[in-house]
């Protein structure tokens, strides 16, 4: 194999992959990345054999087509290092040399026959949806998962179509966030079982591979695993083992809440201003809605107390819910600051609800309070 190539689209297309490719494994050829080059198009490839990628790059120029396995650690650091726009890359099934304007690099060859399969996405039916909604569903789920949990299902999000929509779900036992959007069936593609949940490990880097000028991303589930596959990309996962928890019935139905609606922007601010004085040991912070303010009071005994008033438009009984400012900061730094939404709290002791006009919502369970 012998090829011309732009470094830069090489190192971003390589940047992609290299994620997946673990740092230790029994099986060493797993460290490494497969690029095969044909037809103007680099494909590069890498798999810890539960996750698998292919990446597509333009701006190579081919002598000869062929493949080769390519280092992560010292590839990734020659193309990140290089000061040249293009360089050159050659191998012989022996070596791999990479030549830059002033530079030479030789690196031993393995054989790409070594480098286990990667699975390719050959569906004719399957889901579409578009990108900007799938990154947007990453982002407002992926953070309530709890990967440290002796319950695996918590490490990942629940996946559920129905009715042309699609859901997302992650909870961690404390906090829950649900995430829903349009997503058509092209034919009659396999349906959403109760196991589909996708690790929190795999959706990071789906969203990575995503751009949002993808435009539509196709999905298709098997017996044991996803696929999701872009204009320039297809990455699969084998999913997520467990119960996961019956998420609809920790949505409240409750007539008598009041609804207060609140800006992302003022609201975080004041959130993290409370926070300042939580610690370890004390991470509560009073949420009390009373007489058009919201007051925040947070107290320690070693650092001190802190209290964060904001107008609201609010008119109704007084309600004081301890809830902890983390889980709050959590669910606002994946939301425009210039946006608003919808806080339903009931009384201390139940479960406050927040929600967005464009299928978002967030339950937080209140601490105990002891004051």
């Amino acid at each position: 194999m012998k090829i011309t190539c732009n470094r830069d689209k090489l190192l971003q297309a390589f940047q992609t992959v290299a994620p997946v490719a673990p740092a230790r494994s029994p099986k060493p050829i797993l460290q490494n990345v497969k690029m095969e080059v044909a037809d103007g198009i680099a494909t590069l490839m890498a798999t810890d054999l539960e996750i698998s990628i292919r990446y597509q790059t333009d701006g190579v120029e081919i002598d000869s087509a062929g493949s080769v396995v390519l280092p992560v650690q010292r590839f990734g650091s020659i193309l990140r290092e290089c000061t040249d726009s293009v360089f050159k890359l050659d191998t012989d099934g022996q070596n791999t040399v990479i030549r830059g304007e002033r530079s030479k690099f030789n690196l031993p060859a393995e054989n790409p026959l070594d480098f286990p399969a990667i699975a390719k996405f050959e569906e004719a039916a399957y889901y579409e949806t578009s990108a900007r909604l799938l990154k947007e569903l990453i982002r407002r789920t992926v953070f309530a998962t709890d990967h440290e949990s002796s319950r695996y299902a918590l490490g990942g999000v629940k996946l559920e179509w129905a009715d042309g929509k699609l859901t997302g779900v992650g909870t961690d036992g404390r906090r829950l966030a649900r995430m829903e959007g349009p997503m058509n069936a092209v034919g009659e593609p396999t349906a959403f079982g109760e196991p589909t949940i996708v690790p929190s490990k795999a959706l990071l880097l789906i969203d990575r591979t995503i751009h949002d000028d993808d435009g539509e991303v196709h999905l298709a589930v098997r017996q044991n695993e996803i696929l999701v596959r872009t204009s320039r990309g297809m990455l699969s996962t084998r999913l997520l083992e467990g119960r996961f928890p019956r998420w609809r019935d920790v949505f409240p139905t409750r007539n008598n809440a009041q609804q207060v609606t609140l800006s992302v922007g003022p609201f975080y601010s004041a959130v993290r201003q409370a926070a300042i004085v939580t610690s370890d040991e004390s991470r509560g912070v009073n949420f009390t809605f009373a007489d058009g303010t919201l007051t925040l009071a947070g107290r320690a005994a070693e650092v001190g107390e802190s209290h964060v008033e904001l107008p609201i438009s609010y008119d109704g009984p007084s309600i004081t819910s301890s809830l902890d400012p983390r889980y709050l900061m959590d669910f606002l730094k994946v939301l425009d600051g210039e946006r608003s939404f919808t806080i339903d709290i009931l009384d201390g002791d139940s479960a406050v609800v927040c929600s967005t006009d464009d299928g978002f919502g967030y339950v937080i369970m209140p601490l105990a309070r002891d004051r």
